[in-house]
């Protein structure tokens, strides 16, 4: 299984991708808020999203992972 991760700590304002989506490496696959600032994270892999692990509104810390692909 290929994971995607955050890529800093903040909360999550939008959920671009949900199962059963195909994905590119680079695709942004949700929106984080941090500091005011909008930062999208991207899939650092390409593949089928299997389960997305962040809900709008959640708070997830640099490393936690937000979805998984297979």
């Amino acid at each position: 299984m290929k994971q995607v991760a955050a890529n800093m700590a903040g909360t999550v304002i939008n959920v671009l991708v949900q199962p059963g989506d195909e994905i590119n490496e680079g695709q942004d696959v949700l929106v984080l808020e941090s500091m005011k600032m909008e930062v999208p994270v991207q899939a650092q892999a390409s593949g089928k999203v299997v389960e997305v692990k962040a809900n709008i509104g959640d708070f997830v810390n640099d490393g936690d992972i937000i979805v998984v692909l297979e």
